[in-house]
């Protein structure tokens, strides 16, 4: 197994974990989801949020960790998320995943409690403290919590450089604030796109080192990065369309993660959409109907040359 050592930026796909019917993690799709993210022109992978990380339990999620390193086995970056409740629990994940091939690692906030400013700042530099890898903190707050300010982010780069400290903000308003993290470093922040491509367009406009999508819409995001490194803008706005139309009816993390699983069934990736309950969201019948029409959108712009 070998740890990736380029540049960190690009298309970095998280991925769906997928399930055995008896609801054990199913490595062999894992392994076929994880090949083709690559195949399709992914710069990497990601095990976060949609990967269902906070539905696994300490042993299942070190096991992710370490068998997506070893699939991937130094083709890509591998980020792994590793916040926890606690500095204790964050350094563990965090030197767990530095010690199986991770390229860099990637937390949210505690999840449980709106952490005071001062004790999150002091979280970040544990974690930063326990391991030599980049850190990239992640503003999950349109899933849980509270926006972080943009001061206590700048201060973090400040400290450890940008080489250290990354950054996927997702608190709103996107843009504003992607800037106003841009500006508040000086332009040194190194920036990943956390929407699920629905803000790529204007975020790579004010300027971003890649993006952190989900996997079921990897080659439309793959050719919409593309679209916007060449400067061709006809093609940007005819991917991003059907993209952000998709990622729109995605409002919550369980709508994100039936969809997804759905629509990686239909390219036939994953054998079933099973996702871990209790869950919050189920699809229906107007809906799939809806995210089907928008594909095959989406896949008769891929189908242009």
């Amino acid at each position: 197994m070998n740890r990736y050592t380029g540049p960190l930026g690009g298309v970095l796909p998280v991925f769906q974990t997928p399930y055995l019917e008896s609801g054990e993690i199913d490595y062999a799709t894992l392994t076929r989801e994880i090949n083709w993210l690559l195949e399709c022109g992914s710069s990497g992978v990601v095990m976060a949020m949609v990967s269902e990380v906070l539905r696994l339990t300490t042993a299942e999620s070190r096991e992710l960790a370490q068998r997506t390193c070893e699939i991937v086995d130094g083709r890509g970056s591998v980020v792994v998320s590793v916040g926890g409740e606690s500095i204790k629990i964050a350094e563990e994940n965090a030197l767990h995943a530095e010690s199986v091939g991770a390229t860099a690692v990637m937390a949210i906030p505690p999840v449980s409690i709106g952490a005071l400013e001062d004790e999150l700042l002091a979280y970040y530099e544990a974690i930063v403290d326990a391991i030599s890898l980049p850190v990239i903190v992640q503003d999950a707050s349109g899933y849980i919590g509270k926006p972080m300010s943009i001061a206590m982010q700048a201060e973090l780069l400040h400290r450890f450089g940008a080489e250290r400290i990354l950054f996927k903000p997702e608190a709103t308003p996107i843009g504003p604030r992607l800037s106003a993290l841009r500006d508040a470093t000086e332009g040194k922040a190194n920036i990943f796109e956390g929407t699920g491509g629905i803000a790529l367009v204007d975020s790579y406009r004010r300027g971003i080192v890649g993006t952190m999508p989900g996997a079921d819409l990897i080659l439309g995001i793959v050719a919409l990065y593309q679209a916007l490194e060449a400067g061709d803008e006809r093609r940007t706005y005819e991917l991003s369309m059907p993209i952000s139309a998709i990622v729109a009816a995605q409002h919550s993390l369980d709508a994100f993660l039936a969809i997804e699983k759905y629509l990686l069934v239909r390219q036939g990736i994953f054998k079933n959409t099973i996702v871990r309950g209790p869950t919050a969201y189920r699809l229906d019948k107007e809906t799939i109907a809806e995210i089907d029409r928008l594909f095959d959108l989406l896949c008769d712009v891929l189908e242009k040359t």
